[in-house]
């Protein structure tokens, strides 16, 4: 069984580990950890992920401006987001009375059982043509 790459992008270290270690002891899940907005672009085009999941604010950037960048990067286009933050409550988030033009909120900290319904949501009509191509070419 192929497990889904998730990439996590969140400056608050022990938010991000946790959800790391949580979704890794599933055993369904690959995940990677960036803490600086301005990595998330060149970890997602090495790391291929099947969905990321993205701070909103960061001290090196915002999670708006990366998603934008994601969007206009026609490698990384169609790889599904979720927005963590910590500026809207669960009971919005979970009613969806939070979004941020096409992408879901997740409110921090965030319950393991939400994320990965979210990941299952988003990424359960993904096919391969999604995935970035991590493989690397011989010269």
């Amino acid at each position: 069984m192929n497990k889904k790459r998730i990439l996590i992008v969140d400056d608050d270290m022990a938010c991000a580990r946790i959800l790391k270690t949580g979704l890794e002891n599933t055993g369904t899940y690959e995940v990677r950890t960036e803490h600086r907005a301005t990595n998330a672009l060149p970890a997602a085009r090495e790391f291929g992920p099947d969905m990321i999941l993205l701070d909103v604010c960061m001290i090196d950037g915002d999670g708006g401006d990366v998603a934008f960048a994601l969007r206009n990067n026609k490698q990384l286009q169609n790889i599904p987001i979720a927005f963590l933050t910590s500026i809207i409550s669960e009971h919005e988030a979970q009613n969806g009375d939070a979004r941020r033009g096409p992408f879901p909120f997740l409110a921090k900290p965030a319950r393991l059982e939400r994320v990965i319904s979210c990941i299952e949501k988003h990424t359960e009509t993904l096919g391969s043509e999604s995935r970035v191509s991590t493989e690397r070419t011989s010269s």
